[in-house]
């Protein structure tokens, strides 16, 4: 979209974070950007994570090949924290 002059009073000043940093929090429009640029973080639940965040109105927006990857990949990778073992241990 390309604005006149005249109507930049149009235009309001909005803030952009990352999905990471929204997480726990709602907004009322979020628009998630879907690109193969940064193939390797397209993933099911930062796809998940993004559209939750949004309370009234989601906008998905990037290539149909960046979108259909971000749904196939699951990226369910076993996590070797010992949570287990430190819960178990005596204080």
């Amino acid at each position: 979209m390309v604005y006149d002059y005249a109507d930049l009073n149009e235009i309001t000043l909005a803030w952009s974070i990352n999905i990471h940093k929204s997480q726990g929090s709602e907004y009322p429009v979020v628009i998630v950007p879907f690109y193969m640029q940064h193939y390797i973080m397209l993933s099911r639940n930062l796809f998940y994570t993004g559209l939750t965040r949004a309370r009234k109105l989601a906008i998905v927006i990037g290539s149909n090949k960046a979108i259909s990857l971000a749904v196939r990949t699951t990226n369910d990778q076993q996590r070797y924290t010992r949570l287990w073992q430190r819960l178990l241990q005596p204080i």
